[in-house]
């Protein structure tokens, strides 16, 4: 029987220093502030809005919220970005994706400011994750990580399996556990002998956005498994990308989905508006 890593239990504390430390840039007469940007009426996107909204309340932060029509162009979107990019009370600037097909998902995240992108997906931030020298990591695959800490895990030297090699997890998270001496092999829709290669795995990573992909003749007995897949099986109900109740007997630790690693993703971004505030106003 596998131990359970709460994202939860996680968040909360992540969310609970984040709160203190707030508390404390207040005293400087200082109060970090994240814009979200929404574009489109797409459910899933006004879901995930709404949480950061409320995330931001919780810990103190100022937040605004930016809800703009599907049909807004791209030189609208661009100006508004570069309207926050200027605007001192606003630390952090996300926009929430995916966009409407006629805007240019690259060009908005070029737009934004390196020392604003809470995403850290912009090409600067990206660069700096390669070398190790970053202020943001994005945010799920950062909030993987916290929940291997969490448990005492330690990763040096382990064999990592990354299934999934997407900008916003995959590859970001492949780069963490390597900083972290992990030998690390990513694993995607073109990888020969997949099932062999995962269960040959001391940490497995799901991040491939299907659901119950993950079976127990891929994983390894005792090995740290970790989904970041949000996911409906057949009857409509939330699942990941690992089949749980197979793999689960036979992991020494395993996130559950929901409540495992989609928690950590709103409380990493906190920790981000909140590193991105003590940057801009020159605090260590």
């Amino acid at each position: 029987m596998a131990i359970i890593i709460s994202g939860k239990e996680v968040s909360a504390n992540v969310r609970a220093e984040v709160k203190a430390a707030c508390e404390q840039l207040r005293t400087k007469g200082i109060t970090p502030g994240l814009a979200v940007i929404i574009v489109g009426d797409d459910p899933a996107s006004r879901v995930y809005v709404n949480n950061k909204k409320k995330a931001c309340a919780d810990v103190g932060f100022v937040s605004e919220e930016y809800a703009l029509p599907a049909e807004t162009t791209q030189e609208e979107l661009l100006a508004l970005i570069d309207t926050l990019n200027r605007k001192p009370e606003i630390n952090g600037i996300l926009c929430q994706l995916p966009l409407p097909k006629h805007l240019d998902e690259k060009a908005v995240i070029n737009a934004i400011s390196p020392l604003k992108d809470v995403d850290a997906f912009h090409p600067s931030n990206v660069g700096r994750i390669m070398i190790g020298d970053y202020h943001f990591l994005p945010c799920t695959p950062a909030g993987v990580m916290e929940l291997i800490h969490s448990a005492g895990i330690d990763v040096s030297g382990k064999s990592c399996v990354v299934i999934g090699r997407s900008n916003i997890v995959g590859k970001p998270m492949a780069m963490l556990l390597l900083h972290e001496n992990g030998t690390v092999t990513i694993c995607h829709s073109r990888t020969r002998n997949l099932k062999e290669l995962c269960s040959s795995a001391d940490i497995l990573v799901a991040a491939v956005g299907r659901p119950k992909f993950v079976k127990a003749d891929m994983v390894k007995e005792g090995a740290v498994v970790l989904d970041v897949g949000i996911n409906r099986d057949e009857n409509g109900k939330l699942c990941g990308d690992v089949d749980f109740a197979e793999v689960e007997p036979k992991a020494s630790y395993i996130t559950p989905v929901p409540g495992g690693v989609g928690p950590m993703t709103i409380a990493m971004l906190m920790k981000n508006t909140l590193k991105a505030a003590m940057l801009q106003n020159g605090i260590d």
